[in-house]
């Protein structure tokens, strides 16, 4: 049960608000007997005063010879309910006595002056007599050449009626309180957390074989439309990420099986007769030798990619000259630019220190440069131009081949992706895999850089490699 998080948060808002309750009503009544405690010591003080003032005025006006018939007097006159007054001598006889019930009480009211200490150190003090509890006040004047004590008391009984009532109310209404917001807690976070138990319910049907489906979202702008958006998001990126795989894994077995079919055809041709001409022998090996060295690029390119998707392709860094990079690339791409009788032009006139792996932008390099002879007809032209600007060193590769559609452009460094329609090979290229732009794109990303196609028409196309002036971790 405990394991619902409405159960949880019903529990925790129930817990929180008894806690609460407990201090307001504590409070609010601690603060409620404080107060009347008060207003009874005030009123006691002034009953005590206005006492005094009738026994000074009774034996000053000489209508009372006595301090008993100033203070009978006085008791006469200052006659309310629930109010008593004592007079004592020193020696602690009653002089007078609104309540002759309360002088037999006498020696309980006056414990602390009768012992020596002084009355004023215990003006007020609650006492019990008989069944009811009484605020006492404690007051000592002389009058008639004398010295006495006034005690006034005052019942209780009224102010504890009262705090009761409120008590057996708060006892009442808090566990009423405290029931009806745990039930109305449990419905607002059942009714809050319903579109999560929705989602969670929608989510647990969505696998790889419906991975197109979205949540809904009731409210977009709230906390759980915000979740569901970044769910669906996530859900848009594993569908790409899937359709992505399932196309590499088609792309690669259709790579990889045209090859192992000519590799098994040649060998199933060559052992077809028990004897031939050591000329066709010759001639099976090589087209097998061929087919093996374009499988083993496949593979390596593969592993490249995906040690790369991995990250488990670490960079070896070293201090070299780009531009004396781009022009050997250039040299080495001579021979098979010469062959098509294309003319390869390369323009490095500054220096460009870079830190960065020679060998990976070596192989990116040769191949935008084959990519470009592949592409470019007989009789045509490859230029690279190279140049800084804006703290970032650029690589220009361009062919005069027959471009590339706009419709294509944005999947061109897929893995696997050809149009071969449009930018036919020549047939002595030994049919590529389609990584070349994958694995350069890679390389340009894992020094900083980035690869676009910045011209593309009938004229032909250029392809840019941007790396940083000064490489991360120089």
């Amino acid at each position: 049960m405990l394991n619902s998080v409405r159960v949880r948060l019903t529990l925790w808002y129930t817990a929180v608000l008894a806690c609460v309750l407990l201090i307001v009503t504590i409070s609010a009544y601690l603060v409620l007997r404080k107060h009347l405690q008060r207003r009874t010591d005030s009123s006691l003080t002034e009953l005590a005063d206005s006492f005094l003032t009738t026994v000074h005025a009774e034996l000053g006006n000489g209508e009372s010879n006595t301090i008993r018939e100033g203070t009978q007097a006085a008791i006469a006159e200052h006659h309310f309910r629930d109010t008593v007054f004592l007079v004592l001598d020193q020696k602690g006889t009653i002089v007078a006595a609104s309540d002759s019930l309360f002088a037999a009480e006498a020696p309980k009211l006056m414990p602390e002056w009768s012992s020596g200490a002084n009355p004023s150190e215990h003006a007020f003090r609650t006492i019990r007599l008989g069944s009811r509890n009484y605020r006492r006040y404690v007051r000592r004047f002389s009058a008639a050449g004398g010295s006495y004590v006034l005690i006034s008391l005052q019942s209780l009984h009224q102010q504890e009626e009262l705090l009761e009532t409120i008590a057996d109310t708060f006892v009442l209404t808090i566990p009423l309180a405290i029931l009806l917001a745990s039930a109305g807690g449990y419905f607002l976070a059942r009714r809050s957390l319903s579109p999560v138990v929705a989602m969670s319910t929608q989510a647990g049907r969505i696998g790889a074989e419906n991975l197109h489906e979205r949540l809904k979202v009731r409210n977009a702008t709230d906390e759980l439309g915000h979740l569901a958006r970044s769910f669906n998001d996530l859900l848009d990126r594993l569908d790409q990420s899937f359709e992505r795989q399932r196309r590499f894994v088609a792309d690669a077995s259709h790579e990889l099986r045209t090859p192992v079919a000519i590799l098994y055809g040649e060998a199933d041709v060559a052992l077809s007769q028990p004897v031939r001409a050591p000329e066709e022998y010759r001639e099976s090996l090589g087209i097998l030798r061929a087919e093996a060295r374009r499988l083993k690029r496949i593979v390596e390119d593969l592993f490249t990619l995906a040690r790369a998707d991995a990250g488990q392709y670490p960079l070896s860094l070293s201090d070299f000259y780009l531009d004396e990079l781009v022009a050997e690339c250039s040299r080495n791409m001579r021979t098979l630019a010469a062959a098509k009788r294309i003319a390869l032009r390369c323009d490095a006139p500054g220096e460009m220190p870079v830190r960065a792996d020679e060998g990976l932008l070596r192989r990116m390099f040769m191949n935008l440069l084959d990519n470009a002879i592949k592409y470019t007809p007989e009789g045509g032209a490859v230029s690279v131009a190279c140049g800084e600007e804006q703290a970032q060193y650029r690589v220009s590769i361009s062919d005069s081949g027959a471009g590339i559609p706009r419709e294509i452009q944005p999947r061109i460094f897929e893995p696997f992706f050809r149009e071969d329609k449009t930018r036919s090979r020549a047939g002595s290229d030994g049919g590529g895999a389609g990584l070349g732009l994958s694995i350069s794109l890679w390389i340009a990303q894992a020094h900083g850089g980035r690869i676009e196609l910045t011209r593309s028409g009938q004229d032909g196309s250029t392809f840019t490699v941007f790396l940083p002036a000064a490489v991360p971790g120089r």
